[in-house]
């Protein structure tokens, strides 16, 4: 006859012990405080140090590294912000999509700046531009294929000679 060996665990990497939560012991403890720690730059005490130009371009560029796995997000906060009246940021963006991406990070890039910088009046405000090289950008394939021409002759043989057939469809 074969016994089984039942093998108990001390609490689950998927749900809480109960017994650890009534002792006091949170597995989450390290998040909490860092949400508490982030809510306490974004509205607790209030520091006010003033911060140099330098200073908050490379805590800018410091926060931007975070987002590696996010490139669009990225190139869109490459343009550091312009500083108005010491503490509240302009960033200027392309489209309200961008706007709407920002808008989920801003909380948290908000609430960096303000801890690394010491000052809680810190703001960041978005303005949406029209850039003067983005009108006019071809999306089709026919304006694709003409603004190709435009920059080089020679696209317009090679398409002749192979037959190539560019339509929108």
């Amino acid at each position: 006859m074969t016994t089984k060996k039942v093998i108990r665990r001390k609490g689950s990497g998927f749900t809480p012990s109960i017994k650890d939560a009534l002792s006091g012991k949170f597995a989450e403890e390290k998040v909490e405080e860092n949400a508490i720690e982030k809510m306490k730059y974004y509205s607790g005490e209030q520091l006010a140090e003033p911060f140099t130009k330098e200073a908050f371009a490379e805590k800018w560029a410091e926060y931007m590294e975070r987002l590696a796995d996010r490139p669009s997000l990225k190139a869109t906060l490459s343009r550091t912000p312009e500083i108005i009246d010491s503490c509240k940021l302009k960033l200027q963006i392309d489209s309200n999509i961008m706007d709407s991406e920002i808008s989920k990070i801003k909380p948290d890039l908000v609430s960096w700046l303000r801890k690394e910088l010491r000052n809680t009046n810190i703001e960041l405000f978005t303005e949406i531009v029209v850039m003067e090289n983005s009108s006019g950008r071809p999306y089709s394939e026919t304006e694709k294929l003409t603004e190709m021409m435009k920059k080089n002759p020679h696209v317009n043989l090679l398409k002749q000679t192979f037959n190539l057939d560019f339509s929108d469809h």
